[in-house]
């Protein structure tokens, strides 16, 4: 039977309301969708089209390549018609923070204001709006956009709400401003000492100012109001709804606690789990004592969820000036940014993770990190027998020429975020000067000596749609076209190696890429249909894509209305 468009509204329908799980669809019978555009890659990575697509009630595929011959794999199939338009596989976000993106949805966010006054009077709009909040807190901003030329104060912060403490983090979320309430709760005086791995931003009388960069932050987050029940479930709901409304049917949420695992267990047990999650345990202190006893979680939920990775911090974001570089900032030379721990205790920290057989994926930005977690990988990984873990540096901003190419030779995987290339080529430059820059957001130097990089979007940091990072990856601007000839184009990547980063190479990262990252046989049907043929169009328009629908394992999982 072919499906009409309105008993496929019904059966999506169905599934938003979670009638279908993921594994035990009602309908227990095989499904063609047909008609379509499609493309995927094959075992050799390489681009190929198809136009129909079977797979079986447990969301399997069957068959993928010409209409008549996936037909006769699947003769008493349900047809879905396309009706002609595109069909992708399902998009991978190897980095991202589910609840920091679910958060970010339920509070202010600051990533569009352009300058602080429109800022403040959006906090102070927000906060007249939700008087009942014993806290005003949300995230997005960033003074390089602001044209500031310098972190935001307590005291404008008060301009805006002085009734009761706020707390706003910065785009990164390595910094967080706060008004006076807010640092009077947290007992940070002008006397306070800067925390290891952290700094109290002052003025030039040493003056506390408002701000905290990335340890430092953690003065303030001992009293802030942890969400209740309700709220993370919200948070949660939130951001499994708008990463099914941009195409992504996996995740790796980067850095997990013990409550944000039984949640995502929770979901998973009663089929609420609309994309996949690939989750790291964040740092190795209580929350991976306890999450560790069993060792690594390689599947749950009919493999919507995987706890087999720990995530670790070796320093800053660049924007903050927290990054660790081997020389000082070129506009601060006063200042090398902020390594997070020493080399024992990175030691310390990877040698428990991999003794307990876990990837280790570890967040380096400057390329003093790099070199850090680098030498730290070189000296575990033959001790521990871990080559086959795929360790990972995330993000792998800032790396000195003669580093790239350990990543190769140990076998680390660069995690990194196209979009984070143009969003901080207003800034990238006049932090590290001509010569380090040349290091920097180097994919194309990445993947001319064969490394595999794993792409994302670090949302919430940058926006989760993966349109955005293919595009930021192929063309090296950003969404106003600028600049016109790319920032730094000699390191942009293929549409093909866009398209693997988010696809194959992002599931290979998480060790899921014989069940997830193309339309083969035998792999999971995870895949969406967009309104524009991506290898058609130009790619300057590729940030405007849109998806239509998105299906996890053979169920839809969302329609655009």
């Amino acid at each position: 039977m072919r499906l009409q468009p309105s008993l496929l509204s019904s059966l999506l329908t169905l599934a938003a309301c979670g009638v279908l799980s993921t594994a035990h669809a009602d309908t227990r019978i095989d499904t063609i969708i047909d008609n379509a555009n499609g493309y995927t890659l094959d075992a050799k990575g390489d681009v190929v089209q198809f136009a129909s697509l079977a797979f079986d009630d447990n969301g399997k595929i069957l068959a993928v390549g010409a209409a008549k011959d996936v037909a006769a794999k699947a003769p008493r199939a349900r047809h879905v018609d396309m009706g002609g338009r595109t069909v992708l596989p399902g998009l991978i976000d190897a980095h991202g923070h589910i609840f920091g993106l679910g958060q970010m949805l339920t509070q202010l966010d600051l990533s569009g204001t352009t300058t602080l006054a429109q800022a403040l009077q959006d906090i102070k709009t927000y906060a007249r709006a939700n008087a009942g909040n014993a806290w005003v807190r949300g995230r997005g901003w960033n003074q390089e956009v602001w044209k500031l030329g310098r972190f935001p104060t307590a005291k404008e912060l008060d301009s805006a709400v002085s009734d009761r403490p706020a707390w706003f983090g910065r785009v990164d979320d390595h910094a967080g401003w706060a008004n006076s309430r807010a640092l009077a709760l947290a007992g940070i005086t002008d006397q306070t000492p800067d925390p290891a791995g952290g700094r109290i931003v002052r003025d030039a009388d040493g003056h506390a100012t408002g701000v905290l960069v990335d340890a430092a932050k953690g003065l303030m987050e001992k009293v802030l109001p942890q969400p209740t029940e309700a709220e993370a479930r919200t948070m949660l709901d939130r951001s499994l709804a708008k990463m099914a409304s941009v195409g992504l049917t996996s995740a790796h949420d980067a850095g997990i606690t013990v409550n944000e695992d039984r949640l995502y267990r929770d979901y998973a047990d009663h089929g609420k789990l609309t994309t996949r999650i690939y989750a790291m345990i964040g740092g190795t202190g209580t929350d991976f004592d306890q999450l560790a006893k069993n060792g690594p979680l390689d599947s749950y939920g009919h493999d919507m969820y995987a706890l087999r990775a720990v995530k670790l911090y070796a320093d800053g974001a660049l924007g903050s000036r927290g990054a660790a570089l081997l020389a000082p900032y070129s506009d601060d030379p006063h200042s090398h940014g902020l390594l997070f721990h020493s080399d024992e205790e990175v030691n310390f920290m990877i040698a428990k993770a991999m003794q307990k057989g876990y990837q280790v994926n570890i967040h380096a930005i400057g390329d003093a990190s790099n070199r850090q977690i680098l030498d730290a990988f070189a000296r575990n990984i033959p001790v521990y027998h871990t080559e086959a873990n795929r360790n990972r540096i995330e993000h792998a901003q800032i790396v000195t020429l003669e580093d790239i190419p350990r990543f190769k030779t140990i076998g680390i995987i660069p995690s990194m975020q196209p979009t984070h290339a143009t969003s901080d080529k207003n800034m990238a430059e006049t932090r590290v000067g001509h010569e380090r820059i040349k290091g920097a957001y180097a994919w194309r130097t990445f993947l001319q000596q064969g490394s595999r990089i794993a792409c994302g979007s670090d949302f919430p940091v940058e926006a989760p749609n993966p349109f955005f990072g293919i595009h930021a990856a192929v063309t090296r601007q950003d969404a106003g076209g600028n600049p016109i000839a790319g920032w730094y184009p000699e390191q942009e990547m293929s549409l093909k190696e866009a398209f693997r980063c988010f696809t194959l190479d992002a599931a290979y990262a998480g060790h899921q890429e014989k069940t997830l990252g193309s339309l083969e046989v035998g792999k999971y049907a995870d895949f969406i249909v967009v309104d524009r043929d991506m290898f058609k169009i130009s790619p300057y328009d590729i940030y405007k894509i849109g998806v239509l629908q998105t299906w996890v394992a053979g169920r839809p999982v969302y329609q655009k209305k």
